[in-house]
């Protein structure tokens, strides 16, 4: 090792050569060290990462998976990996060698994060708990097929959580109407039409701007989406391919967003029509659920009441799932297949009513002997 201390500063520093990825030999230095120690660490800590070791720790591990997401991910998803991460996993995890993480430690590790609380003292949702190992466990798997990990320790623990909630809370349209009642402001009142009769997302009302509508076709053109990521505001390409996609509306809804629209003050129409915050929305909803006594639920909520909805007029699942933006038809089926009624005994009275078959000829009804 390369560690040496600077007689100017009285620190230590570590400066070596190592062979980069690219197979150039290049030189790295980091100063700035308060003990021999720290700086021998931090260089083998270095080394081992680019070497591709599995001696490297859990957390240069993260470092080199979020640096291969970071052109591959949008803003958003790339956001909330690191929230997660930073506030799930590096605090158990970052600083144990990877070839050391073992299926007995990731088990220790879920059930450590499942007697954990949120801040108001409630334990996570099982959805969230299966989110955040599904994290570790991709991580781990980068370094099964990157870096010569032999197994994904993770896979052999098993997974925790659930990936769909136990129950799923939605509107039916009376809820709603009574709801509604007592939004008496333009704005909110033009956003939760839209998120009800429309089961965009919110982010793509967000981004919504009125050269988005055809009034004349009664078309939405849904083609971003917003977010807001370390403070800056960001209008980027919708969640999937699928997202992209044309709603039919109908002829009401274009006239609440055209009065809407109607009393905006200098207004461009390639802005954003709702220059507001998600917290404001929610606010919004809080708001109105507490004077119309309708039963909470959230903003993400309203794609579920839409959905609800069409399926009770008869819609079928596909339509459903292009109207929703769902990149597969399987994901609407899994949300909302146990919304469609039971069939089974109407199909088998309909197959009666169109039956044409009598009973069989009474020479039949004895018991056949064989010849």
């Amino acid at each position: 090792m390369s560690v040496a201390k600077d007689p100017k500063t009285g620190k230590w520093y570590s400066k070596f050569r190592y062979t980069d990825w690219t197979g150039k030999r290049v030189q790295k230095k980091k100063c700035g060290f308060v003990k021999k120690s720290d700086a021998q660490a931090w260089e083998r800590e270095f080394l081992a990462k680019a070497s591709m070791s599995c001696d490297m720790s859990f957390a240069s591990l993260v470092e080199l998976y979020m640096a291969d997401c970071k052109n591959r991910l949008r803003q958003t998803t790339l956001a909330t990996k690191e929230h997660i991460i930073r506030t799930k996993l590096l605090p158990d995890l970052g600083g144990l060698p990877i070839n050391q993480i073992t299926p007995i430690t990731v088990r220790n590790w879920q059930n450590h994060l499942m007697e954990g609380t949120q801040k108001n003292g409630a334990g996570y949702s099982k959805t969230y708990l299966k989110t955040v190992n599904n994290q570790l466990s991709a991580i781990l798997n980068f370094a099964v097929k990157y870096y010569g990990l032999p197994n994904n320790p993770a896979a052999i623990s098993g997974s925790i959580g659930k990936s769909h909630a136990d129950t799923m809370l939605f509107w039916t349209e009376d809820e709603f109407k009574t709801f509604i009642r007592y939004i008496d402001r333009p704005t909110p009142y033009c956003i939760f039409n839209l998120l009800f009769y429309t089961g965009i997302r919110e982010g793509e009302l967000l981004a919504l701007s009125l050269s988005d509508f055809d009034f004349s076709a009664a078309i939405l053109h849904i083609t971003k989406n917003f977010a807001k990521v370390n403070g800056q505001e960001i209008i980027s390409e919708p969640k999937t391919p699928k997202s992209r996609r044309d709603i039919t509306l109908p002829a009401f809804l274009c006239k609440i967003v055209q009065d809407y629209a109607s009393r905006l003050v200098d207004y461009s129409p390639g802005e954003r029509l709702f220059p507001v915050t998600k917290s404001y929305v929610n606010h919004a909803l809080e708001s109105g659920c507490k004077k119309s006594g309708v039963k909470k639920i959230r903003v993400h909520d309203f794609r579920h009441s839409h959905a609800s909805l069409l399926i009770q007029m008869g819609y079928p699942i596909l339509l459903i799932s292009e109207r929703l933006g769902h990149e597969k038809v399987q994901t609407t089926l899994q949300l909302y297949g146990h919304l469609y009624p039971d069939v089974h005994g109407s199909v088998a009275q309909r197959l009666e009513d169109s039956s044409a078959a009598d009973l069989p000829p009474a020479a039949w009804q004895n018991p056949e002997k064989s010849s």
